[in-house]
């Protein structure tokens, strides 16, 4: 009829199409980033890889930082959804639990997983924001997040009476987001061989030992 507006068609078959299509062209630059790093890596390689059209990226990502930002927020949070870290059930769970040690226990298990997930995409991040703009922006917001998650873990601790006397907010904040740091973990694991576990519960007393009251 004269006037009358289409509908976009829509169904739930293509949006599994197009979940697949991204999903495969994450995998696909995930795999590229890390073999050749960032600046080696072009869309159309990546295009290639995926089995799409270098226009589909752009349309999708808008740009290569866009899609190293996409690939990093998934990787990070664990699925496409758009809940910050913050208000994850994984994080939410350190800041309700009533057991101080028990708490950086999960902190550090949490950062752990993510490490898991995302290390090596983490070392291409901080290998592109020497000469990329963009990606140096990334960079500064990831270090930036992380610090404020880690401080809320910390006034989670705060409130609960358990941080060691004369140890304010702002340098309990500093010594957790500075050991729990994936800096601090490459170096042990990465270079000096550590396993995981090792790490994680060397962390888990250090971090008890300088943060937490005698008696939490």
């Amino acid at each position: 009829m004269p006037g009358e507006v289409k509908r976009r068609y829509d169904s739930p078959r293509r949006r599994q199409q197009a979940a697949a299509t991204r999903s495969g062209i994450l995998d696909a630059a995930e795999r590229l980033f890390e073999r050749h790093g960032y600046v080696q890596t072009s869309v159309e390689s990546v295009a290639a890889a995926a089995g799409v059209s270098a226009r589909t990226i752009y349309l999708a990502f808008g740009s290569k930082s866009g899609l190293l930002r996409a690939l990093w927020n998934l990787r990070l949070r664990g699925d496409e959804g758009e809940q910050p870290v913050g208000e994850r059930t994984w994080f939410l769970a350190v800041i309700a639990e009533p057991d101080p040690k028990r708490a950086l226990r999960l902190n550090i298990r949490n950062a752990k997983l993510v490490r898991q997930r995302a290390g090596r995409l983490l070392d291409v991040i901080r290998d592109a924001a020497v000469s990329d703009t963009e990606v140096a922006d990334l960079w500064a917001r990831i270090q930036r997040e992380f610090y404020e998650n880690q401080r809320t873990v910390v006034e989670a601790l705060h409130r609960r009476r358990a941080l060691r006397t004369g140890l304010g907010v702002t340098r309990a904040t500093d010594v957790l987001w500075t050991l729990n740091h994936p800096d601090v973990y490459r170096l042990l694991v990465g270079e000096r061989g550590w396993s995981r576990d090792q790490h994680e519960r060397w962390l888990v007393d250090v971090l008890s030992a300088l943060l937490l009251a005698p008696d939490a």
